[in-house]
């Protein structure tokens, strides 16, 4: 075992809540604002000039305004870079084609602010780590005097033995009516020696979500229960009153709990069978350009293609991949996905024609018949290593790979005949 020094964030109940509430409401509700006057501004430079300010030039016109006092200034500060944030993926959207996505819009429900997260650096906090208490920064002008501070008695959320120290930030997030504190930490934690080295290829997509390729095996994970969830979900959601009531949000935060459980599912099962089979390397295609054509150029995928392209947590789940396989011994790299859904893996042949279908992929050069997406994974898993794959086809391995659903009861990856697809 060897030890590495890596970023956790804890959950953290706040023991003290009924002391403390009125004053993190108070932050809550600046953010919101701060947030607002930012808003507002961005618009009126947009129609002066045309263009929209960066966070930068945000936080240097608004320094002087008496919304940014109301917190410590690295808080006020991370607010406007969420804004600033906020307008690049919205770019991002629009960009690539989405004409139904929305700039960000001001943080209001009827005539009251909702409680926005807060966040303190370095010199916004202070941590007691024997008597597990933090103390929060207030803004110049929530303050009662100098020495007025928010001190929050906390309890982590999770195993009864952990230890929180090293702490890089802190932010204060309000959960179903209550606040929480999210505590960012260094760790160090012993990581496992690297199982072998082998390669593995990974390619991810919509109706697949991933594709594993081994060489001379391959595994693919298909997104039904994905799909299921979101449109039953989806559906109860649009048979509520008020898009902003509490079942609403109930459903839209059950929805998100049951893709995240889903993707850590799906990345702890694909580090667990690389393990076994000695893989020291993971490549996963990048699909920074997915949406642009070989210009450059927003691509149309239609209007179902383009929301669920849209909607599918790309970056999130190799995040994932990424400190589960480090626990591992296990480095993750990607790799260009260009031309690797239309290249045979056998012979190199490339051809726009050869994916006659959505899930088959047929050479006219040598003849190999394969799934597409393990043709795609076994392309992402020889396009960074010396490794050949075999040459012995007689299994079938790249025509069928070895299907794992996702078991709802269990929360887990099992092969089809054991696996139940009721929620």
């Amino acid at each position: 075992m060897a030890k590495s020094m890596v970023t956790r964030t804890y959950r953290a109940r706040v023991r003290n809540h009924s002391q403390v509430r009125d004053d993190l409401d108070s932050l809550g509700f600046a953010a919101s604002k701060l947030w607002n006057v930012a808003r507002w501004t961005v618009g009126r430079v947009w129609d002066a000039c045309g263009q929209i300010p960066s966070a930068f030039d945000l936080q240097k016109y608004l320094k002087s305004h008496e919304r940014y006092a109301d917190l410590h200034s690295q808080s006020s500060q991370r607010v406007l870079a969420e804004l600033g944030e906020a307008f690049t993926a919205w770019y991002g959207h629009r960009g690539n084609g989405n004409q139904n996505a929305n700039p960000p819009g001001y943080r209001k429900h009827h005539d009251e602010h909702p409680r926005s997260t807060v966040t303190f650096k370095q010199a916004g906090f202070k941590h007691d780590a024997a008597n597990s208490r933090i103390r929060l920064s207030k803004g110049k002008n929530l303050k009662d005097g100098w020495g007025d501070f928010i001190l929050c008695e906390y309890d982590v959320i999770g195993p009864r033995d952990t230890t929180v120290e090293n702490v890089q930030q802190v932010r204060a997030v309000y959960e179903h009516g209550v606040w929480r504190l999210h505590i960012v930490c260094k760790v160090s934690v012993e990581v496992a020696e690297s199982p072998g080295d082998r390669t593995a290829g990974v390619d991810l997509g919509i109706c697949n979500v991933a594709a594993v390729s081994f060489g001379d095996e391959s595994l693919l994970y298909p997104g039904g229960s994905l799909k299921e969830d979101d449109y039953y979900l989806g559906k109860k959601r649009a048979e509520t009153d008020d898009s902003f009531s509490r079942e609403a949000r109930r459903l839209d935060q059950k929805r998100t709990d049951r893709r995240t459980h889903f993707f850590h599912a799906l990345s702890k099962e694909i580090v667990a069978k690389c393990a076994e089979r000695g893989v020291g390397t993971v490549f996963v295609g990048d699909l920074g350009g997915i949406r642009d054509d070989e210009n450059g150029d927003p691509m149309n995928w239609g209007k179902h293609g383009n929301l669920d392209l849209h909607g599918w947590a790309f970056d999130r789940f190799t995040t994932m991949l990424e400190y589960k396989a480090e626990m591992q011994g296990i480095a993750v790299e990607t790799v260009s996905e260009r031309d690797t859904s239309k290249t045979c893996s056998v012979c190199g042949h490339t051809d726009d024609n050869q994916r006659v279908e959505r899930g088959l992929y047929d050479c006219d050069e040598c003849g190999t018949v394969a799934n597409a997406d393990t043709n795609g994974a076994e392309n992402i898993r020889q396009k960074s290593t010396s490794e050949s794959s075999s040459e012995d086809r007689s299994n079938g391995w790249l025509a069928q790979p070895a299907a794992r659903l996702f078991d709802k009861t269990r929360g887990v990856f099992l092969p089809p005949e054991q696996a139940t697809r009721e929620p």
